[in-house]
């Protein structure tokens, strides 16, 4: 088993356009995501925000969008699990996080990838890693209601 990559797949029944706008545009996603952002994602754009989710609004978010490809390919650089909000996570390495989109019978194919937890502070990286892949999988039945 990899400790450096998440992977998770979904065939969201919605168009690939309606999920693309879920992904893309930063109002949506943080709808879905729970999260406050304070702007638009475009390519080289670094978006901050906070999370909504009660008892977690102490967590500061910082997104680095790195590519975007639309109504196929849009993908992010961040701090995974940001729990101390007292901590400055900017020395460390970032995990790349990617959404995939592809046609599929009844829907959309949604693959959602984060990698590079191998390179995260061994202190944090297991509570890391198994946060996030936690959230992944709560995250995507967000995503399902929303676009649905």
């Amino acid at each position: 088993m990899s400790t450096d990559r998440i992977e998770k797949r979904v065939v969201l029944r919605a168009p690939r356009s309606r999920v693309w706008r879920a992904i893309s545009e930063a109002k949506e996603f943080g709808t879905w995501f729970r999260i406050t952002l304070d702007g638009a994602f475009a390519e080289g754009r670094t978006v901050r925000g906070r999370v909504a989710i009660p008892g977690h609004e102490h967590l500061k978010v910082e997104m680095q969008v790195e590519r975007i490809e639309p109504e196929r390919y849009f993908s992010y650089r961040w701090h995974p699990y940001p729990k101390d909000p007292a901590m400055d996570y900017s020395a460390e390495p970032m995990t790349l996080v990617e959404f995939t989109l592809e046609e599929a019978e009844g829907g959309t194919a949604l693959t959602i990838v984060e990698s590079g937890f191998d390179r995260i502070p061994l202190a944090r990286r297991a509570e890391a890693f198994r946060m996030n892949t936690e959230g992944w999988g709560g995250q995507i039945k967000n995503l399902e209601r929303y676009v649905s």
